[in-house]
């Protein structure tokens, strides 16, 4: 890897788990969790090769259609995970944010959120932002809705939109957009995740379910990066 040249900030969808489970003979629930702890070892990683930004794809607004069951347990799962960075906040240097929409979410998921976002906000390491219930295109819409309410205050005109103006009012403001898109369990689409934002972003589809990703995966996909030339449209 090339010190000098890496990617401020990696998006990843981490696809698999069930399928991980499965072939293992296991329930879901069980690929969700090694998931988890996946997920948290790669975080550390990114931290400690000094990326500053990792956004991943933990729950769509898509993933309400699965069983009671499961998101059940992926709801519990993901509480108890932001509850355990809030008491760890002051050992590591990760600030959290949790990107998506916060409708549907229960009151103690919500209070989690706020609670862990609140203890890792004066962190300087690692941005390391959790999309749950995310869609690209519902992000897009509260972009518009945004934009459109400021123009209906006249705090803005509708000739200074711009593409910054929409930039500006995603979820994701104030961050730069993803360098690295990486997938794993070998599908090859993006399943409406940071549309906006992956327009020239480089796409690594790998395929390892992902509880079986590890910091030498991170780092060869880092390397691959490296090897590409990112030309932004230019000849």
């Amino acid at each position: 890897m090339e010190q000098e040249n890496l990617p401020e900030s990696i998006a990843i969808i981490m696809d698999g788990n069930r399928r991980w489970a499965k072939k293992k003979g296991l329930p879901v629930s069980f690929g969700h969790k090694e998931g988890a702890k996946t997920l948290e070892k790669i975080v550390r990683y990114a931290n400690k090769i000094g990326i500053k930004y990792i956004t991943v794809y933990a729950f769509s607004t898509e993933n309400w259609k699965r069983s009671e069951e499961e998101v059940s347990s992926l709801m519990n799962l993901f509480q108890s995970y932001l509850d355990d960075y809030s008491k760890r906040a002051d050992s590591e240097n990760i600030r959290v944010k949790i990107i998506g929409n916060r409708q549907g979410l229960s009151e103690k998921m919500k209070n989690s959120i706020e609670n862990c976002m609140e203890r890792t906000k004066n962190n300087t390491g690692i941005t390391f932002n959790i999309a749950l219930n995310y869609g690209g295109r519902d992000e897009i819409i509260y972009a518009i809705k945004n934009i459109a309410k400021k123009v209906k205050e006249e705090e803005i005109d509708i000739e200074d939109i711009v593409e910054q103006t929409i930039s500006d009012n995603l979820y994701t403001k104030n961050q730069p957009d993803p360098d690295l898109l990486i997938r794993t369990s070998g599908e090859v689409r993006l399943s409406n995740f940071l549309p906006w934002q992956l327009v020239y972003t480089e796409f690594l589809f790998v395929e390892k379910n992902w509880p079986d990703f590890n910091e030498k995966d991170l780092d060869e996909a880092i390397e691959i990066y490296q090897k590409r030339n990112r030309k932004f449209g230019a000849k």
